[in-house]
């Protein structure tokens, strides 16, 4: 079993840019998205933000934030 790889950080003194993190995904009732491994889907419920209960036809599934595999439609 092997470790994942740590993030490297931004020195101050690089002359490149500092990588921009993405900004959240906020998805709201009734948003219809796409997900990678589950398909096409709604979401029915969300939970402060840090989770979305998305319907997708033949199951319903608890998401967890960040929502890295989900896109809005």
């Amino acid at each position: 079993m092997t470790k994942p790889a740590a993030s490297k950080r931004h020195l101050p003194t690089s002359p490149f840019k500092a990588p921009v993190a993405p900004d959240p995904k906020h998805f709201a009732m009734g948003d219809q998205v796409s997900h990678d491994v589950y398909g096409l889907g709604r979401v029915v419920g969300v939970e402060d933000g840090t989770a979305a209960l998305v319907d997708f036809g033949s199951a319903q599934m608890r998401l967890l934030s960040p929502f890295t595999k989900m896109t809005k439609l």
